[in-house]
């Protein structure tokens, strides 16, 4: 049974330990709050954003033919290269947040490649970064720093180059995935495929369009609005990702306080144990020595 003095340096090491992961819990919350109200937001103008490309890309549609709509709206089943752009932490201590997104983006990586098109992974998070830098796979793009404050401009120019490639024909697919806000305790890998563009959910009616506009300028304001679409798809990724990263940070650290407590309670109860024994020894040894003077 280990001493009297190292059993309460232990219990003191597990109560420091136990004031940190609180104060990160409470932290976590913190920023959960800030993150959820601005995920919101911007989940509003996304919807809206969406539901006005769909607009203007069905009034195109209708009149043009599928060489002509644009690439972005071209379906294509059979990719020859495919960019899969993902988002991590920067930083862990948040269970097996990470670990999800690595999980569902290797498993795509081999569907595609089992499928023979040829996967470029493009990566906005430390955790991800390092993971697959250790596996000794190549990264197309890695930025460290986006994912824990995430910025509309930032996150434009990171998805900018992989526009470019699609359009340019060099890709034929970009998928995207992070680990998305379900609600304070659960988090949802989300798996779209940014570009190209499905038309599938698009119904076709004569209805009036929510946006007064010449025919002549339906095509600009479609490539204008596709542009938008995908760079705020991508803001709007590293939000909901953060706001995630947040609230698995906020659990696990929740989780870790609870087992200090469960720790400085069982070292409690073995130091009572010690300190009983040590104790008994003693009075063991005195009246020892008393009977021996007899």
């Amino acid at each position: 049974m280990a001493n009297l003095k190292e059993i309460k340096l232990q219990i003191g090491s597990v109560k420091n330990t136990q004031k940190t992961t609180k104060a990160m819990k409470l932290v976590s919350s913190a920023k959960l709050t800030r993150t959820r109200q601005l995920s919101e937001q911007a989940k509003s103008y996304a919807n809206k954003i969406n539901d006005v490309l769909s607009d203007i890309a069905a009034r195109v549609s209708k009149v043009q033919d599928e060489g002509n709509i644009g690439r972005a709206f071209v379906s294509n089943d059979k990719p020859k290269t495919v960019d899969i752009v993902f988002v991590t932490a920067d930083k862990g201590l948040c269970g097996g947040f990470n670990m999800a997104t690595i999980k569902t983006v290797s498993k795509i990586k081999a569907e595609q490649e089992a499928k023979g098109a040829t996967v470029r992974l493009r990566a906005a998070g430390r955790k991800g970064v390092d993971y697959f830098n250790f596996q000794g796979i190549e990264l197309d793009q890695a930025v460290n720093d986006l994912s824990s404050a995430p910025e509309y401009d930032r996150a434009a120019d990171f998805i900018k180059s992989v526009v470019e490639d699609f359009q340019n024909g060099v890709t034929d697919k970009v998928i995207i995935v992070y680990n998305g806000f379900l609600n304070m305790l659960t988090q949802e890998i989300r798996v779209r495929e940014l570009l190209p563009i499905s038309l599938d959910a698009v119904e076709s009616k004569d209805s009036e369009s929510m946006l007064d506009i010449e025919p002549d300028d339906d095509e600009e304001v479609l490539n204008e609005l596709t542009g938008k679409y995908i760079d705020f798809n991508m803001y709007y990724g590293l939000i909901d990702s953060l706001a995630a990263e947040h609230s698995a940070r906020m659990q696990a650290m929740e989780a870790a306080t609870k087992n200090a407590k469960e720790r400085v309670d069982s070292l409690t109860v073995e130091y009572n144990k010690a300190r009983q024994a040590a104790i008994t020894t003693e009075l063991i040894e005195i009246i020892s020595g008393v009977e021996s003077l007899k």
